[in-house]
């Protein structure tokens, strides 16, 4: 009981400390991230225990960095995506770089990536490889981008080995554990068109890490990235979101972080466009 109490007692100064981390209104920072993150029927003592585990690895709620799905028999379970365990990865004090090396069959095809991570205190460094055969699964993003998903699921799994990282599952884990239901909290969508096709080029366009040359990259067909025309088309998908929920999707959708990788100022862009269509669904002011 006097735990459940002191929970209680933390949990103001908790939200109030992280929505001023985000220029927000305690109040609307909680709402939105309610909203957005948790479970419909999560308890506030869920909801403090949730903003520690995002607090504690540095992680973005609103950004969707992390979020949560209820439990079998009680409780959440934190979820962490790509964009949030390479946030927490590139941020930890003792990360000295990252790689990751596609390894080629006979056919030409991709059987499976091997992700190495160096850490500053360590003389070796951790070396992690995921196979095609045993990770591929027959959903959209796989059966779509299967060399990215590999890539992702390498680099969360030789993550964990490298910093011990606990507490937290990427969103492919929680689909498969038998603890985790899935479904209460949405899910991105499939990509619109737009953003599809746009993905697509992406992905087979040089993956460049630790530098600011993707922003200068040019795709593969040869089309030069047009900035103004993806912000123009973000706006356009984001003005006909119906709900916050939509809004993320939508983000999540057109991949605006990964895309804007190594531009702060298009990124920036990027998210007062997102804020502005959040603000109309949760008035910063409550009116």
């Amino acid at each position: 009981m006097n735990q459940i109490a002191k929970i209680s007692e933390a949990r103001p100064s908790l939200i109030a400390s992280m929505a001023g981390a985000y220029n927000m209104e305690p109040k609307a920072f909680a709402d939105t991230v309610r909203a957005t993150c948790m479970p419909n029927n999560a308890t506030n003592e869920e909801f403090a225990a949730f903003l520690m585990v995002a607090k504690d690895y540095g992680l973005n709620p609103i950004t969707r960095e992390i979020y949560a799905f209820p439990k079998k028999g009680g409780g959440i379970q934190p979820i962490v995506g790509i964009d949030g365990f390479l946030n927490i990865i590139n941020s930890h004090p003792q990360c000295d770089g990252i790689e990751t090396v596609e390894n080629m069959g006979e056919k030409g095809d991709v059987v499976s990536v091997t992700c190495t991570i160096h850490r500053k205190d360590r003389n070796r460094p951790t070396v992690v490889t995921e196979y095609m055969e045993e990770c591929k699964r027959p959903t959209e993003p796989w059966q779509k981008w299967p060399k990215r998903m590999l890539r992702h699921k390498a680099t969360i799994q030789c993550a964990r080995y490298a910093f011990g990282f606990a507490g937290i599952i990427d969103p492919e884990e929680a689909e498969r554990s038998p603890e985790v239901i899935t479904g209460q909290v949405s899910a991105p969508p499939p990509p619109p068109q737009i953003a599809s096709s746009k993905a697509e080029r992406v992905e087979e366009a040089e993956i460049v890490t630790e530098t600011d040359e993707a922003t200068d990259a040019i795709l593969d067909d040869g089309e030069a990235f047009d900035l103004e025309a993806f912000l123009a088309e973000l706006s356009d998908a984001l003005a006909t979101s119906k709900d916050a929920d939509q809004v993320f999707e939508i983000w999540d959708g057109f991949d605006v972080e990964a895309t804007l990788t190594g531009d702060e100022e298009a990124l920036q862009r990027a998210f007062n466009l997102r804020a502005a269509r959040l603000v109309q669904f949760n008035p910063v002011n409550g009116g």
